[in-house]
């Protein structure tokens, strides 16, 4: 993820000195500032947190909406279908 906008929000960690030697070897592996690495690392797992979620609050408007979407006959994706199709690149 290669971002040109200037950081400007600080985010300050306190760490034991065991833990920052961890993190600046492994940073070092992937050839990353431990400024780097550490945000890497911790928007990879924010993603995570975040698309793991399986409970949803809605208003009764977004889940009669969300209601209506489920159950609305699905159209035609040709390229849908094709994706499906194909083999995985392991089964070759």
């Amino acid at each position: 993820m290669q971002h040109t906008e200037t950081r400007e929000a600080s985010i300050n960690i306190r760490a034991l000195r065991a833990q920052r030697d961890l993190i600046d070897k492994a940073a070092a592996v992937r050839n990353k500032t431990r400024s780097d690495f550490m945000l890497e690392a911790a928007c990879q797992e924010a993603e995570n947190v975040l698309l793991d979620r399986r409970l949803f609050h809605l208003k009764d408007e977004e889940y009669d909406a969300f209601e209506s979407a489920m159950k609305a006959p699905v159209g035609d994706n040709p390229a849908l279908r094709k994706l499906l199709t194909n083999k995985a690149p392991w089964e070759s």
